[in-house]
């Protein structure tokens, strides 16, 4: 049978938010092969950070409600700081010499501010426990988040990059661009929901 646990991380994981949205667009403009970097540092960086829940950080985090906050504001500065980066490429729509994806690091520092990601983890960590010690509950959270969500970004990675093909106007990619862009923004508010 299989833990629930991974059909909660793959339903959490697999709908839309930013790392999605991100992928999908980098697929779009830079190819799945230009992509993998960033594919990379989200599966790991998404792992780190499930697997610090398990060990009690979220927790931690959730008694120190200034903290908390500063960081939602950080959050949701640093997601409209890119979504405004997308829009303002929707200008040339085509990747630049100058443009690239996500490096591994930037997409696993990115988990840090990822709103998304630290509320799929808490819910894992809180609802789905083995009873493990807290390092077996961190070391089965990174697994499960890590290993779940290389599937999920290559998923929308590929997606993207179909969708790529299809974009043959500069008008059509300004359009994908800038839905990307608004998708992105929506997403700091769920910041603070």
């Amino acid at each position: 049978m299989i833990d629930p646990l991974y059909l909660f991380v793959f339903a959490g994981l697999f709908s839309p938010g930013p790392n999605v949205i991100l992928l999908t667009a980098s697929g779009a403009r830079f190819g799945v092969r230009r992509t993998v970097p960033h594919i990379l540092g989200v599966a790991l960086g998404v792992g780190v950070t499930a697997g610090l829940t398990g060990l009690g950080i979220g927790a931690l985090l959730a008694t120190q409600p200034g903290i908390e906050w500063i960081l939602k504001l950080l959050a949701a500065g640093w997601i409209l700081w890119m979504a405004r980066t997308l829009a303002v490429r929707a200008g040339s729509p085509r990747a630049e010499t100058r443009d690239r994806p996500f490096t591994v690091i930037e997409a696993m520092l990115f988990q840090w501010v990822n709103p998304k990601v630290w509320a799929v983890a808490l819910a894992a960590a809180s609802g789905y426990a083995a009873g493990l010690s807290p390092a077996g509950e961190a070391a089965r959270l990174a697994v499960a988040f890590s290993g779940i969500n290389l599937g999920v970004c290559t998923f929308w990675t590929i997606a993207g990059g179909l969708v790529g093909r299809y974009l043959s106007t500069d008008a059509a990619w300004r359009v994908f661009l800038r839905i990307m862009a608004a998708a992105l923004a929506l997403s700091a508010i769920a910041v603070f929901l």
